[in-house]
């Protein structure tokens, strides 16, 4: 069923339109291989992957800064599979983690053909809590930044998503209103709460299938916002 009267279409970027975990699944075996560590990579990615989630929320919460999830999630990730690194090389692969992440660019399935068919007929924008410095380069390096309007992270605002502080930055941004938005994201909390929070209309996209109690409209492909919009 169409969503009527919406003109705006904000979408978060990792987990929803950038594959993160495969990007960064190929990240690691870079870096890993450059810094001459030998560990297996689906053990340490089975551990890391539940760490990094924990950690992005403590940093979503304002618990922890940039620099402590950086260092904490790999420290962690290492310490799981009694791997013992030494500091310092754990501040050098946290450093070239971010230099090298986008050197892989692979979108979720259908990802350029939604955007085509939703750039012809709505404003699309990103509402984004990474990293500033890295962000941009995900949408230039994987060719999709000429389909959005606007871009606000959460570092230029200062604050992350679900704050309603950072959706009311970016409708104004986008010389919009509430009313003609619409918040697309994988993050129940952050992408999903925080829209409803401001009286935004939402779609969940739910690529893990996880069990949901409640009533909002939810896809597991991209290609499935064509139901709605």
């Amino acid at each position: 069923m169409k969503i009527e009267n919406i003109t705006d279409v904000f979408f978060d970027l990792d987990h929803t339109l950038w594959d993160f975990d495969k990007n960064s699944s190929l990240t690691f075996q870079k870096i890993f291989q450059l810094n001459q560590i030998e560990v297996n990579i689906s053990e340490f990615l089975s551990f890391y992957e539940p760490i990094n989630l924990n950690y992005w929320k403590l940093y979503r919460e304002e618990k922890i800064d940039k620099a402590s999830l950086r260092f904490g999630r790999l420290n962690d990730a290492f310490l799981s599979i009694n791997k013992v690194i030494k500091k310092e090389k754990i501040v050098k692969l946290s450093e070239d983690y971010i230099t090298h992440l986008t050197s892989f660019n692979h979108l979720f399935e259908n990802t350029i053909d939604v955007l085509e068919y939703l750039s012809v007929r709505y404003n699309l924008h990103i509402i984004t809590n990474g990293f500033e410095e890295v962000q941009q380069k995900k949408l230039s390096q994987s060719n999709i930044d000429h389909y959005f309007k606007t871009v606000t992270n959460s570092e230029q605002v200062g604050v992350k998503k679900p704050n309603p502080i950072i959706f009311n930055y970016a409708i104004e941004v986008a010389k919009t209103n509430v009313k003609q938005s619409i918040m697309i994201g994988d993050n129940y909390e952050a992408d999903i709460l925080g829209a409803h929070n401001i009286g935004m209309d939402t779609i969940f996209f739910n690529i893990s299938n996880h069990s949901n109690e409640q009533k909002i409209k939810q896809i597991n492909n991209l290609i499935q916002l064509k139901t709605f919009l």
